[in-house]
């Protein structure tokens, strides 16, 4: 059993990067239901910086969350202990999960974190825990978008449910930020479907893309993808923002885009093109990410770490996502001392 305390990355205050602090703090125990995990590392996602920026609550969920709090969702692990009514886990059991989420109570920044059993899953055999961490929040974001939602749940950005697009070998699909964490899943899970997969990033990420098996690429910092695209089944937009609607004029009749981000949409407009626009907000999937486990030790997804940072180093992290254009996600190393 660990000692009673561990190192975790703390909030005090909302701002910057500099307001992360490496504390010492108690270990928690399992609740009913849970384990307790020895982190090896952690994945740095958006919410992260949404929280130590000032968000304290998720769209849609009505628990806030108070100071002084630990960040993260992301994390893969050693099982350390069990709760008596958690069955199908077990010491030693190595794990990964997206913890508690929605929501900012998953406290994965540290060397210790209580779990739903139901968050997790084993981690795949063939990674590291590095690029397992990797994982759960971007993978089970373009699973849950593209392949199969996974609960019935209302989504706070819409009142219909999300309904993923059929994938098949005569559809073509286009991936906007596909460099980026959900966007290097969502090329690699369309093409795992057979489809033909068109991928828009900056030039730098050309050959990666083109690894991960991309069909068409397109540099947005020298070509207007809605200029040069026509009759896309699916545009997945992982960029978002006031522009995102320009993509509506590559679908054909029929075809629906899928912004991960809120974007700024004209109902008349959509109507008129004959097109869908319908959004999703992933939610923690265990038995999910034991299917991308499956693909990820078979090697038909791979996972890219654009960079990693010791936990104590997390303001260097945070610091590294701020600047952007991201090839895949950064990770956090926890010490195991």
């Amino acid at each position: 059993m660990p000692t009673h305390t561990m190192r975790a990355i703390r909030l005090h205050e909302h701002g910057g990067p500099e307001v992360l602090r490496y504390d010492e703090v108690p270990v928690p125990e399992p609740g009913p239901g849970e384990a307790l995990v020895r982190v090896h590392a952690v994945g740095v996602n958006p919410p992260d910086w949404y929280l130590r920026g000032g968000m304290t609550s998720m769209p849609g969920e009505e628990s806030t969350l108070s100071l002084p709090a630990i960040p993260g969702t992301d994390v893969s692990g050693v099982v350390e202990a069990v709760a008596a009514d958690v069955d199908g886990l077990s010491v030693g059991d190595e794990v990964f999960g997206l913890l508690r989420f929605p929501g900012f109570r998953g406290s994965a920044y540290a060397q210790y974190v209580t779990a739903p059993a139901s968050d997790l899953a084993r981690k795949p055999a063939g990674i590291d825990h590095v690029r397992a961490a990797g994982v759960p929040m971007a993978g089970l974001t373009a699973w849950q978008f593209l392949i199969e939602v996974g609960h019935d749940r209302p989504s706070p950005f819409q009142e219909a449910r999300h309904r993923p697009t059929a994938l098949d070998p005569g559809t073509t699909v286009l991936v906007n930020g596909a460099a980026g964490g959900v966007g290097h899943f969502a090329l690699q899970l369309a093409k795992w479907k057979g489809a033909h997969v068109i991928a828009v990033a900056s030039g730098a990420h050309e050959s990666f893309l083109r690894e991960l098996g991309a069909d068409r690429f397109i540099d947005y910092t020298k070509d207007r993808p809605e200029e040069l695209v026509h009759d896309v089944d699916l545009v997945l937009d992982t960029v978002g923002g006031p522009h995102s609607s320009r993509f509506l004029r590559t679908l054909k009749r029929g075809g629906a885009q899928f912004p991960v981000l809120p974007g700024d949409f004209d109902e008349e407009e959509t109507a008129k093109l004959g097109v869908t626009v319908s959004s999703a907000q992933v939610r923690s999937n265990g038995a999910q990410l034991a299917e991308l486990g499956r693909l990820l030790d078979a090697g038909t997804v791979r996972v890219a770490i654009d960079s990693t940072y010791p936990l104590a180093d997390a303001r260097a992290a945070h610091e590294r996502a701020a600047r952007g254009h991201l090839r895949g996600k950064i990770v956090l190393t926890v010490p195991q001392e």
